[in-house]
Formats: C-alpha cells, sequence, structure tokens
C-alpha cells in the first residue's frame, strides 16, 4: 500500500515578487543543480525524441566504468563497419574502420562532435554490442531515477521507444555534474580535431556571456532542435533543458533567456538539516511502530524572492515497513511543491533500526493490518454500491427525449 504524508511549509515573505517567464520551446525545465529546486517547468514529463542527447546517457556509463577502473582513457576501442556505416550517416569523428582508438578521443568524438561512430564504439566496447549496452542504458536510467527514458541505441537514432523528458535530462545532468567532476571537463570544450578535421562544439552556450561550461544539444532532421546547458555565476549553477524548439536560434535563444531569469531573483531555503527528521513512516510487527526518515543532507529549496506563497510536501513510501528494518535503508521519498509545480523531489532514508518485535507484537500488528485492509476493502465496495445506486437514481429520473415511446409497464 502508497502512503502519503502531507507536510505543510511557509514561506517568508517580502514586497516584491520575482518575475515569471514564459518559453516558446514546448517543454522546458529550469534547475538549481546544488539543491535540485525545479524554478520552472513546462512539459517537463513528456516522453519525447532525445535525438543525439542520448549521448549523455552514454557518457555516463563509459564515465561510470572509468570511475570503476575497469576501464581508462588510454583503453583502445575497434572501430566497426556499423560503427563507421552510421557515422558516415550522421555526426561524426570520422574515426576509420578497423581501426583502434583511445577511449579519451572517442568521448570528446561524442561530447564535442556529436560523433555517431564514436558513440557505438563505445557502446560495442563496453557492451560487447549495441543491444546490450542499450539494456545498460535502461538499468542506469532507472537507477537515476528517470522515469520517463527509454533508449534504443547509443547515439540517438529516431526511434518512436527512444524516449527522454525534460525532467530525466535535468537529472541526468545534475547527475553527470556532481558525479563525475575529473570528467565533466569534456563538456566544456569548444573544438576537437580528429583524422585532420576540425570540428566546433555545437552547445550555443558555450559561447554566450551566461558562463556555460556544458552538456550538449541534439536535433532531429525535421526539427525540434534540443538543448542541456549548465552554467554558473557568483557560486550558483544553474541547468536548463529546452527540447523541441523549431529552430536552432530559437533553442539558443531560449535557453539565454532561461539562464538569465534563472540567476537571479530567487532564495534558498533550508527545510531540514542534514539527519533531521523530516516524518516518520510506519513499522509492522517491530520493537517500534514507527522509524524516523532523514535525509543525510540538508534539504533546501530555492524559492522566488519576496514570495509570501505556501510550499506544500508530502512524503510517499509503500508501507508499512516490515520489520526488521536497517538504518540508512532508502524507503520513500520527500515531494515538495511550489504551487502546482513540483519543485524538489529527494530520498529519505531510515533514521535509525527497529528490530523484529515479540511474537505477540507481531500477531497484534498482524490484526491491526488485517483491519486496516478489511475496513478499507468494505468502504470502497459500499462507495461503488453507493455510487452504482447513484447513477441508477439519475438514469430513471432523467428526463425522456422528445419523441420517445412510453416504457412498457
Amino acid at each position: 500500500m502508497s502512503l502519503v504524508l502531507p507536510l505543510l511549509f511557509v514561506g517568508a515573505g517580502a514586497p516584491a515578487r520575482a518575475q515569471n517567464i514564459t518559453t516558446t520551446a514546448p517543454h522546458a525545465v529550469v534547475m538549481d543543480a546544488d539543491t535540485q529546486t525545479v524554478l520552472f517547468e513546462k512539459g517537463a514529463d513528456d516522453a519525447v525524441s532525445p535525438a543525439s542527447l542520448a549521448k549523455l546517457m552514454t557518457a555516463e556509463l563509459v564515465f561510470r566504468d572509468l570511475k570503476k577502473g575497469s576501464i581508462t582513457l588510454d583503453t583502445p576501442f575497434y572501430i566497426s563497419e556499423k560503427a563507421w556505416k552510421t557515422g558516415q550517416s550522421g555526426g561524426s569523428m570520422f574515426a576509420r574502420v578497423n581501426t583502434n582508438v583511445r577511449v579519451e578521443d572517442l568521448l570528446r568524438g561524442v561530447i564535442v562532435q556529436s560523433g555517431n561512430d564514436a558513440a557505438i564504439a563505445l557502446a560495442e566496447g563496453i557492451g560487447g554490442s549495441e543491444e546490450n549496452f542499450a539494456a545498460m542504458m535502461n538499468v542506469r536510467a532507472a537507477e537515476l531515477g528517470m522515469s520517463k527514458s527509454h533508449f534504443t541505441d547509443s547515439w540517438g537514432g529516431a526511434n518512436p521507444g527512444q524516449t527522454v523528458s525534460a525532467r530525466d535530462m535535468a537529472i541526468l545532468a545534475e547527475h553527470l555534474i556532481k558525479s563525475y567532476p575529473d570528467y565533466y571537463h569534456y563538456f566544456g570544450e569548444k573544438e576537437f580535431t580528429w583524422s585532420k578535421i576540425r570540428q566546433l562544439n555545437r552547445n550555443p552556450i558555450l559561447f554566450m556571456d551566461v558562463n556555460g561550461d556544458g552538456l550538449k544539444v541534439g536535433n532531429e532532421k525535421d526539427g525540434d532542435f534540443n538543448l542541456v546547458g549548465s552554467a554558473v555565476f557568483q557560486g550558483q549553477r544553474l541547468i536548463v533543458v529546452v527540447l523541441g524548439a523549431k529552430t536552432a536560434k530559437d533553442r539558443a535563444e531560449e535557453a539565454r533567456k532561461m539562464f538569465n531569469w534563472g540567476f537571479r531573483g530567487f532564495d534558498t531555503k533550508t527545510i531540514f538539516n542534514a539527519n533531521e527528521a523530516v516524518g516518520a513512516a510506519k513499522v509492522y510487527g517491530g520493537v517500534k511502530t514507527e522509524v524516523p526518515l532523514v535525509s543525510g543532507s540538508a534539504i533546501r529549496v530555492m524559492t522566488p524572492r519576496g514570495t509570501a506563497d505556501k510550499l506544500t510536501g508530502k512524503i510517499v513510501y509503500v508501507g508499512p515497513l516490515i520489520a526488521p528494518v536497517a538504518a540508512g535503508q532508502t524507503v520513500a521519498r520527500l515531494k515538495i511543491y511550489h504551487g502546482d509545480s513540483l519543485a524538489l523531489d529527494v530520498p529519505l532514508k531510515t533514521g535509525e533500526a527497529v528490530d523484529q518485535g515479540p511474537l505477540t507484537q507481531r500477531a497484534r500488528d498482524a490484526a491491526l493490518e488485517l483491519g486496516r485492509q478489511l475496513f478499507h476493502k468494505g468502504l470502497n465496495s459500499a462507495m461503488s454500491s453507493l455510487n452504482r445506486k447513484s447513477a441508477g437514481q439519475a438514469a430513471a429520473t432523467a428526463p425522456k427525449e422528445a419523441g420517445s415511446a412510453p416504457s412498457a409497464p
């Protein structure tokens, strides 16, 4: 049974209100990277084609293997005929078929040049085949909480089954920035030369006045220009996602506008300190009937400067938890809303361990749980009967259509 515990936070009032923003892009997110607060969203959970943004997930899997030490930047990967051919029909680093290329050069080929050949070579080198690598991408996406994302290849082919959302791309960008500081700098490189061919990075924010330092762009052949970018101003890092812009110019200008808007007019509020109890989860069959829920780091949220609006929140978990319960176990999520928008979604862990209770305690909890289930089942059945009865009465008393024959006695 999924349980929801409502919470209420009150924002501090001030005389001015932060300016609202609109965008022509159908899907967009502005996120504060430090607090993971979503400052703005539009169509953020719609599933759309990623195009070359799929290469961000490819880079994540490569970074992960580099961090684990299972490969190095000097590990050579083979350029297969499939990788070479796919590169010829789209973005390419122009790697020669049947040669070996270092992982670091392939990474630059993927990130700077958006090379399909480089992405497939990395996928085949790590997964054995691109099909296996796509399965790895999907497992990893689920682990990162990218609930709207599904990948069918490493480079962003126009497959109807390949989808992401703006929120998922912001989640992935934040993860790449924080988890791989030793490799993030590749996203900020403005050019790369391979096979004596010099190519510029296609990410426009690297050449703007917004202090952009990474990530990536992509677009379909018939339009839908996408961007995931990050920039830092006065110590604050923002992540901006724009999906489905009509032109490359629109994509760049919408991203610039969102960065400029996000870097002003917001305050940071600490909602809970690190390891402070946010709420409690019910425990079944334990020496205690509930366990505190905490976050290992402070929970902070960005709010528009000068608003007196209330933040609302809820704790969502599947429960009651069954004892024994270990300390530090992720069992719930805290979702904080600013108005109707989901501003923050963070995992919560058990603040302490709860041992299994004596047999009498477990028997009592079992009886209480059975009673709750029977009550809810009976309540649902009664409501269904009442709804059917009300619908029947409404039909019986409804006026008949003109010209209809009377009912037979």
